[in-house]
């Protein structure tokens, strides 16, 4: 008695009937999917790490950085796991070599 509504009825497969669709388009989905996650997510990523990486082993003396923290300062002693920063007149800090971010333009940090 459903007057707006027509009955849809499904259809049993055929005994011995092959799948609908191919595996090799699932196949090829996968790797589209995998390729695209790749260029957007794993690609960038891994290039901005060899980038800092780069940049913590050209660190030198006198170098002004930007800590992870966000304190700025001038390098004044390196040594293989920690860097001495001076953030203020006879202030030093000793934080880890990869707690550097940003390695600034010489005359960034003013002296007063």
């Amino acid at each position: 008695m459903n007057f707006l509504i027509s009955e849809a009825w499904a259809e049993a497969p055929a005994a011995g009937a092959p799948p609908q669709g191919s595996p090799f388009v699932t196949l090829i989905m996968l790797g589209v999917l995998f390729a695209a996650f790749y260029f957007i997510l794993i690609r960038p990523q891994a290039k901005r790490a060899k980038e800092h990486k780069t940049m913590i082993a050209a660190l030198a003396k006198g170098d002004e950085v930007v800590t992870a923290g966000g304190v700025l300062g001038r390098v004044t002693n390196l040594g293989e796991a920690y860097v001495t920063v001076d953030i203020a007149e006879g202030v030093e800090i000793k934080v880890q070599r990869h707690a550097i971010q940003t390695v600034l333009p010489k005359g960034t940090i003013k002296s007063v």
